[in-house]
């Protein structure tokens, strides 16, 4: 199955045609039934990129994601995003993930 064009920048990293898609609407989400999210598809570009590269961990697509709107408690067959990172070695996003998620809310915060 071809990937759709939120899933496509994801996997190549292409954060300026992301933020053109979210900006012109695209979901957030962007889910077609199997649980595999724009941020869960994150996660594992990062890790991929980590351990093919060798280089360090980074968050920069995660953290856009969830800067955006994505949702950190979206579970897929009972596994929660940050739980999914740090069983992968992503610690990075785990830690980033649960930051998110326990942070304070602020007035005109779409999660509090």
């Amino acid at each position: 199955m071809p990937w759709s064009a939120g899933h496509s920048a994801v996997e190549h990293e292409d954060l300026p045609k992301l933020r053109d898609l979210l900006d012109d609407g695209y979901d957030i989400e962007d889910d077609n039934g199997d649980g595999w999210t724009l941020l869960r598809h994150a996660i594992d570009i990062e890790i991929d990129g980590h351990i093919q590269s060798g280089e360090p961990l980074h968050i920069d697509v995660t953290a856009f994601l969830l800067a955006r709107g994505a949702d950190p408690l979206r579970s897929t067959n009972g596994v929660l995003p940050a739980d999914e990172a740090d069983s992968r070695g992503h610690w990075l996003a785990a830690e980033l993930i649960r930051a998110w998620i326990t942070r304070p809310a602020t007035p005109g915060d779409k999660l509090g």
